[in-house]
Parts: C-alpha cells; sequence; structure tokens
C-alpha cells in the first residue's frame, strides 16, 4: 500500500537524512526550559490585517470563512501550484540566527478524544494550504501545521507563504486543509483571521527569517487544535536534531498525499538548518518535529520548510527567541 509514503534514511555520519520540504493578550501554554536572553535583531514581526478573497472582500466572519470554503473547491484544490520561492520576490538580505538563550519547548496538545487517529505517516496535525498570490492571481499551495497555544486557533508555516515578501504583499483566500487527502477534507477547511511575519521578511525576503504563524477561524464553533492537536514549539537547540518533517511537497504524488521524512539536521553557514529530503514545492511551511510521537503524530516545531538547495538538500531558518517572541505575540490572539 502506498499510505506508507517515507523515505528512512541511514542516520550514519555527518549527511543526514529526512524528506523535509521545500523551496520557498493571552499568552500561550507555559514553556519548559525557557531562557530568559534578551530577544535578538531581527525580532520586529507584524501582524496582517484582515485577511481577503481575491475579491477584496474581508474573511471577516463565520460566514465569509464559509464563502471561502466553497471557492475552494477540489478542482481547484487539485490545479493549486505548488509554491517554491521561484514564486515569490527573492531576497538579498540574510540575518544569521543563532541560539539566544536556554533551549525551550511548549507542549503539545492532542485533539478531541477518539476524533483523531494518527496513522503511520500522517498527522492530523499537518495539512495543506491554498490561498491565491495577488501579484498575478494564480492559485498556490503549501504546506503547515497547527501549532499550540492560548487561543487554540494558530498555525505555524514559512513567512512566504502568507507573503510574497520584499515587493509584494499578503496572501488572499487563504484557507488550511488539515490532513488533505487527494481533495478529501477529513476536518474541514480553516480560513485565516490574521498572520503574523517578520518584519525583515515583509521588507527584503530575509531567509533567515522565512517564518509566519497563522490565527484561524473557528469550524463551525470548533478551534483547530481542539479538533485536530497541535504541536508544541522548541526554539534554541542544537542545529544538529533528529527530526520528522511533513508537509506535501509537489514532485511527491503530485503535492496530493502527506509525505513524511526523519533524519537530522545540520548547520548552514547562512545560520539556517537543513536536511537532506528533496521535497519539492509545496511542501514550504511544512514542520521540522523534535521528539515526533507516532501514538498521536505529534512533536515540537523546531524548524519550517523554507528553500531547496542543490543536492536535495531543504533548508529551514533557525528557530531562536526571536520566534518564541513571535508565538508569545500571536498565540493568545482569538
Amino acid at each position: 500500500m502506498r499510505r506508507l509514503r517515507q523515505a528512512l534514511l541511514p542516520l550514519a555520519t555527518a549527511a543526514m537524512l529526512a524528506l523535509a520540504g521545500a523551496t520557498p493578550a493571552m499568552a500561550g501554554p507555559a514553556p519548559t526550559g525557557a531562557g530568559s536572553a534578551a530577544v535578538p535583531a531581527g525580532a520586529a514581526t507584524t501582524a496582517s490585517p484582515t485577511p481577503r478573497l481575491a475579491s477584496g472582500a474581508p474573511v471577516d466572519s463565520p460566514a465569509a470563512a464559509a464563502a471561502l470554503a466553497r471557492y475552494w473547491t477540489p478542482e481547484r484544490m487539485r490545479k493549486a501550484i505548488p509554491l517554491d520561492r521561484a514564486a515569490v520576490s527573492p531576497g538579498a538580505a540574510q540575518s544569521k540566527p543563532g541560539p539566544t538563550g536556554q533551549p525551550g519547548s511548549t507542549p503539545p496538545a492532542e485533539g478531541r478524544s477518539g476524533a483523531v487517529r494518527p496513522l503511520v505517516t500522517e498527522s492530523a496535525a499537518v495539512g495543506k494550504v491554498f490561498f491565491t498570490n495577488p501579484s498575478n492571481g494564480l492559485n498556490y499551495a503549501c504546506s503547515a501545521s497547527a501549532l499550540n497555544s492560548g487561543s487554540k486557533q494558530m498555525l505555524i508555516t514559512a513567512g512566504h507563504c502568507v507573503h510574497g515578501g520584499s515587493g509584494g504583499t499578503w496572501m488572499t483566500n487563504w484557507t488550511y486543509a488539515p490532513r488533505y487527502r487527494s481533495g478529501v477534507r477529513p476536518f474541514g477547511t480553516f480560513a485565516a483571521k490574521q498572520f503574523r511575519t517578520f518584519n525583515t521578511w515583509i521588507s527584503s525576503s530575509d531567509r533567515g527569517r522565512d517564518v509566519a504563524m497563522v490565527t484561524t477561524w473557528p469550524l463551525n464553533g470548533n478551534k483547530i487544535v481542539n479538533v485536530t492537536g497541535g504541536h508544541g514549539l522548541s526554539w534554541n537547540f542544537s542545529r544538529t536534531q533528529a527530526v520528522t518533517v511533513m508537509g506535501y511537497p509537489g514532485n511527491r504524488d503530485n503535492g496530493q498525499l502527506q509525505w513524511a521524512c526523519q533524519g537530522t539536521t545540520r548547520a548552514v553557514g547562512d545560520g539556517r538548518i537543513e536536511i537532506q529530503c528533496d521535497f519539492g514545492g509545496g511542501s514550504s511551511g511544512g514542520p521540522w518535529l523534535r521528539e515526533f510521537n507516532d501514538a498521536n503524530g505529534l512533536g515540537s516545531v523546531n524548524g519550517a520548510m523554507s528553500t531547496l538547495a542543490t543536492g536535495g538538500w531543504n533548508r529551514s531558518s533557525y528557530f531562536d527567541d526571536a520566534v518564541k517572541a513571535m508565538f508569545d505575540a500571536q498565540g493568545g490572539v482569538t
């Protein structure tokens, strides 16, 4: 059966393998081991205005979110272009985040008891993102995952999956389908209510800050983390970590099924981390999970798919106190 869509590469030597992914008011749960270091430069983030439909109408109510769900027909989802960095403004600036304090993690949370059964290579807390890029009017796809926070409404993805970067603007028609499978949306779709990403991504497509968090509308009164469960967040850990990478790479099953890959990350000279998964466009924003639990499909997000380099090496921004500051700023928004 093709359900086992997982490439497990030997964890030997300095080559780390994990099929990761692609080319370009109320605090959250109390962290464990959180550091007290000053938040580093480059930590400033901006929250979006109310997300909009491509028509310009705001997605400002459950009724508008329902209209957005109707826009995303199975055909439109199937034809959405797997997003890579070729579709967004290239960036010249590159920050080099590093550990800025003690390592810390927030806890994951399981969904409703009995509502979600993890599959061998799928997690209900990982899904596919669909949106329209206002710069050209085309529909694209990325990956994202649910992130446990005080709101129970948050996702984490790549910055280029919510904003076009330098010279661009916020994406429209943005919706998230947890555990999407070939047009099937077993948990429905959750429309974006607010985006947040780093100012240096917005202004200059800084690859070192290609991270975003998204507050979603509840669906039929149900919040995303309460439905599918949500991952924890990790920051300031060593760049060498055993991870499980999940997402929807367009070069695997045409991006119609969730793929997973396990291996060990390594440092990149520009400050980021990488793993040799050869995940193509569409895996952008997929989580790089520490301490992944096969029993419930949850872990701690320690990276988000950003780019694909030569040799099949996928890269992620390094998660430091700046990413935790973004979590603190957005995690309680409802």
